[in-house]
């Protein structure tokens, strides 16, 4: 214990009373000598390590701590005090931190002793307002579950790590993403999917880039780097894997090569690729070489000498003095005039394996990692033949991050850019089928508060539509045939399609040269020239995708303001009147209903797809539909963008029909949800789909104008005035 006159000291005048009454209420509260004791022993250090004041409001905290979380939480918060102290020096920091431990005293009670644990490595990498947003995402991450929040918080959840890393001001791949696509596509003219490597894959996945002729992978970050060098390996990640898309051509059979073997052709051929790009752009060897380090070391070891031959063959300065390093330096260059053909490295990378299997050197295929490390794990450069299947399988497990993705054609629109639906994280595999829905995709959904995407944190799962035979939609024909021809009629005049260009026309917007050429050769020898010597463009066809997004959560019960129908009648009657006249001028279109019950079950019901004619189910199973759950937009909408991407079509449209904001059991921030959607809308619409919202709420101008803007959104009260929406909507889609 520390002298009184020591304790005198930190709390001058009226302040050691104030001291001593709050040491006397701990001891007398029953909370035990090891909480006490804690208190006594780090308060003194904390008042002279940030002020007197700070030490007596622990003691309220501590004794908080000791009422909601139990006692070793409040003995360990004195102890977290003093490190705190001396990481967040100025008052308003560490007094933030205070907040924080009280926060999940109150709110995560069995997390906080977990915090405190971490106080050291936290606070050492995380000003307190980066640890302040930490502390927000993990408090609001897993649906209030104290199981999952507490592997949250020791750091147990990769999500919970992948969250810290990017508070912490380390650049990773996320702050890259949006200039790594231009940048791959200048280089190389080549645009394919770009995504993060998922935490759950293992550990070399994580370290290294990859491809696999569809989708490029970066590691979430790369740990040691300073920004400027993470930003740089990213851009030399990039590159080399344009190389290959550009010059491996082929993949390598596998056959019977030996782990390294595979290994050496695979360096090979980085280092050929990268030599055939450095002849077209030679800026790149600025990019590349200063990732060679590798040098001369006592012992050979595989991944050593590997990565010593990577430098030799990189870096024409570099000489290393190993004999089997010189001799394949040697074979390369010698080969240079074969660099074109892609067999050169296979023929290499054999030879100098049979050299290394003379020298005895072991390599472990399972400890291996490339060097240096920018350059990618080389998956995608190899054939598995008979075991490709087994081997896709094997991959899908390491990345388990395949994305829905759309093929490239000529029919995108000129005034897009070209990118992959991949974006918006919506994974296209089978997970589990459960009794009540089968789960398809996981969808990130976007934290405003953090200003960050939470990957893959809504679970989207698809349920089996209900048929209903004799209802309100089957009877659509009879009792609203005349509004069924209008709507009709609207739509076989609006031309949504890429403006064609005629010419040689009498009058126009520019100048047909062709014509104008012609022209003057006829007049200058004395013909009669042709005046039609114009241009215009014009949009002579249609050429639309529209999927009709309906809300049916629990609201669409109610009725309509003014009328005696629910929401959902009007919904259901609004989405057949639209599905009619479709189908009638044979525009591709599709159905899908969506409710949710938390963020692990966003319900999808598949009405009707692209590809299956309009019938009697389609009726059957709008009638079928019934209100229940919540309104979990987002997720919905990016599932439906999803399908939508598949769709070749000059312009595909998202036609959402809503009767509330949105809202979900597990979220109490009402602007959480609208944010996210807001999100939703603006990945799809750079993915070159619009969005446009029918609202069914008098109230919802406010949200609604939020999330798709006030010109994609309108409000309606009954299907009649669908013919209201109609021209609008195909009017700024023909702009």
């Amino acid at each position: 214990m520390q002298s009184d006159e020591a304790i005198r000291s930190v709390f001058p005048g009226d302040l050691y009373d104030s001291w001593g009454d709050v040491c006397r209420r701990l001891a007398g509260a029953g909370y035990g000598d090891v909480v006490t004791d804690s208190y006594f022993k780090h308060s003194p250090e904390l008042a002279r390590l940030a002020s007197p004041q700070a030490a007596i409001a622990l003691a309220a905290i501590v004794s908080g701590l000791a009422i909601r979380t139990g006692r070793r939480a409040a003995s360990l918060a004195p102890a977290a005090a003093i490190v705190a102290a001396k990481r967040y020096t100025d008052a308003a920091s560490l007094q933030e931190w205070l907040r924080l431990v009280e926060q999940v005293g109150d709110q995560a009670p069995e997390s906080a002793g977990a915090l405190l644990d971490q106080t050291a490595s936290l606070t050492a990498r995380l000003d307190v307002r980066a640890l302040a947003s930490w502390v927000r995402i993990g408090l609001r991450s897993n649906n209030g579950e104290p199981e999952r929040r507490l592997r949250f918080f020791t750091l147990e959840d990769p999500n919970a790590r992948r969250w810290l890393l990017r508070e912490s001001g380390e650049v990773g791949f996320l702050d890259l993403e949006a200039r790594l696509k231009p940048y791959l596509a200048a280089l190389w003219g080549e645009t394919p999917p770009i995504r993060e490597t998922p935490a759950n894959a293992p550990e070399q996945a994580r370290r290294r880039p990859g491809f696999d002729g569809s989708v490029v992978r970066l590691p979430a970050a790369y740990p040691g780097f300073s920004g400027s060098d993470s930003e740089k390996l990213y851009r030399a990640a990039v590159a080399h894997i344009g190389a290959h898309l550009k010059f491996s051509r082929e993949r390598f059979p596998v056959g019977g090569l030996k782990p390294a073997q595979i290994a050496l052709v695979s360096l090979i051929e980085d280092a050929r690729v990268e030599q055939l790009a450095m002849r077209e752009l030679p800026g790149l060897r600025r990019l590349f070489t200063p990732f060679h380090v590798a040098e001369a070391s006592g012992t050979a070891t595989a991944p050593g000498l590997f990565a010593r031959l990577s430098r030799a063959l990189a870096d024409p300065a570099h000489d290393d003095p190993d004999p089997w390093v010189q001799k394949g330096r040697r074979a390369f260059f010698e080969a240079e005039a074969d660099w074109g053909n892609q067999q050169v490295s296979r023929h290499l990378g054999d030879l100098l394996g049979n050299d290394l299997g003379q020298m005895r050197v072991q390599f472990d295929p399972k400890n291996y990692v490339v060097q240096p490390p920018y350059r990618d794990d080389n998956l995608g450069l190899w054939d598995f033949g008979d075991d490709d299947q087994q081997q896709s399988s094997e991959a899908e497990q390491v990345l388990s991050s395949a994305r829905i993705r759309q093929e490239q054609d000529d029919s995108r629109p000129p005034d897009r850019t070209e990118t992959e639906m991949g974006d918006t994280g919506g994974r296209v595999e089978v997970i589990e089928q459960a009794h009540d829905g089968v789960l398809v995709a996981r969808y990130p959904e976007y934290d405003y508060v953090a200003a960050r995407e939470q990957p893959e944190w809504t679970s989207v799962k698809e349920y089996a539509p209900k048929a209903a035979a004799n209802g309100p939609v089957a009877r659509l024909a009879e009792d609203h045939a005349d509004l069924v021809a209008r709507v009709t009629a609207l739509i076989r005049s609006a031309r949504v399609s890429r403006a064609e260009r005629l010419r040689r026309q009498p009058e126009g917007e520019f100048l047909d040269m062709d014509a104008c050429i012609e022209a003057t050769v006829a007049r200058r020898i004395g013909e009669a020239a042709d005046h039609r010597i114009h241009g215009r463009y014009e949009r002579r066809s249609r050429d639309l995708s529209v999927l009709l997004l309906l809300d049916i959560s629990q609201s669409t019960a109610e009725k309509v303001r003014g009328s005696t129908r629910s929401v959902l009648d009007v919904e259901r009657q609004s989405a057949a009147l639209l599905a009619r006249a479709m189908a009638g001028l044979g525009d591709p279109f599709a159905i899908a209903a969506f409710c949710s019950d938390k963020r692990d079950d966003v319900r999808y019901v598949r009405i009707k797809d692209f590809n299956r004619t309009y019938d009697d189910l389609v009726d059957a199973r709008l009638d079928g539909l019934e209100s229940g759950l919540s309104t979990r937009i987002g997720a919905a909408m990016r599932h439906a963008g999803a399908d939508l991407a598949r769709e070749r079509s000059y312009r595909r449209l998202l036609l959402v029909v809503t009767d509330g904001e949105p809202s979900d059991i597990d979220v109490e921030d009402r602007q959480y949800l609208v944010e996210d959607a807001r999100k939703a809308v603006h990945h799809l619409n750079r993915f070159g789909i619009d969005t446009f919202c029918v609202g069914l709420d008098s109230n919802a101008d406010s949200y609604l104008g939020r999330i798709f803007g006030q010109r994609n959104a309108i409000t309606i009260a009954a299907v009649e005035r669908l013919t209201d929406l109609l021209p609008k909507l195909y009017l700024t889609l023909s702009r």
